[in-house]
């Protein structure tokens, strides 16, 4: 058990640092947001399509109706979130982008309790206030002209479009519960395939090193990082999966130091400590009692 748990947690530590790095490849693949979201998904569907192979997934039996459907419907908004979130990466920086993006399991506690009855309890709405407190603080953290404030408002607005496009997606996969969830991210980087294709700028100038950057996207930070992920979570205790989930919004803020000189200014720090720390209050302390929230972790 001791050596499963090892594994898990290497295992969860290695996707949140690929996922910490999304946003750099990205901008690096000098694409369209369309072109590179596509790319994503064709090179993700491939190496899927392996894996699914690989494991003896892919059985018509694993698959009846309603879950196709449930599976296509939340490949549009996982889809959808990506196309939000990298087109925010034009507006903030990534560390902005990610934090904001990880609002997310509080807009899925709200659709549960919409259209699942779950129940809001003290504890939970503490935890919204403190996320919506921290919200405001990097809304209203200013740039130096009326211009600059637009762009970083339209940036902000991305990144929640995608947090609730996130959300929307992990309210489909809670249905889902017994089909193999690396037939499931199949089905759903097949739905960007389909989706995208008729929009895709196929002539578009891509270099060598930009290609790099794209088959390097769709080869690990989707095909290999899923497979580590849900690698992860099958061996790794709730509480585990959710603390080392943090992995990623701390290391996308290390790419975008490293790589860009990005910083967060005072306001947005505080902003981004609470929503964090919110964050974590809901997915660590009330482990126990949501244990249905595990499959719902903050991915790009």
């Amino acid at each position: 058990m001791h050596t499963e748990i090892k594994r898990g947690s290497l295992e969860m530590a290695a996707a949140m640092l690929i996922s910490g790095s999304i946003g750099w490849f990205v901008l690096m693949s000098g694409q369209p947001v369309i072109n590179t979201v596509f790319w994503r998904c064709t090179m993700g569907a491939l190496v899927l399509l392996l894996v699914c192979a690989f494991l003896g997934q892919l059985k018509r039996e694993l698959l009846p109706r309603a879950t196709v459907l449930l599976a296509i419907a939340g490949g549009v908004a996982l889809v959808v979130n990506w196309l939000l979130l990298f087109a925010a990466y034009d507006y903030v920086s990534i560390s902005i982008a990610t934090v904001v993006y990880n609002t997310q399991p509080f807009m899925l506690l709200g659709l549960g309790a919409l259209f699942l009855g779950e129940k809001l309890t003290l504890r939970k709405l503490f935890w919204l206030l403190l996320a919506f407190i921290g919200m405001m603080l990097m809304v209203l953290a200013r740039r130096d002209s009326a211009a600059g404030q637009q762009t970083y408002l339209w940036g902000i607005l991305l990144s929640l479009g995608a947090a609730f496009c996130y959300a929307l997606m992990a309210l489909a996969a809670k249905h889902l519960k017994g089909t193999p969830p690396h037939l499931v991210a199949l089905i759903q980087v097949t739905v960007g395939v389909v989706m995208l294709s008729p929009f895709v700028d196929f002539y578009a100038q891509t270099s060598p090193a930009q290609w790099g950057m794209l088959v390097t996207l769709g080869i690990m930070h989707t095909g290999l990082m899923y497979v580590l992920l849900y690698g992860a979570i099958q061996k790794l205790p709730t509480h585990l999966t959710g603390s080392l989930s943090f992995i990623y919004p701390i290391a996308a803020m290390g790419v975008d130091w490293l790589a860009f000189g990005h910083h967060l200014a005072l306001l947005q720090f505080v902003g981004a400590a609470m929503i964090l720390l919110a964050t974590a209050g809901m997915n660590l302390l009330g482990e126990r009692r949501m244990p249905q929230l595990k499959q719902a972790k903050p991915l790009v």
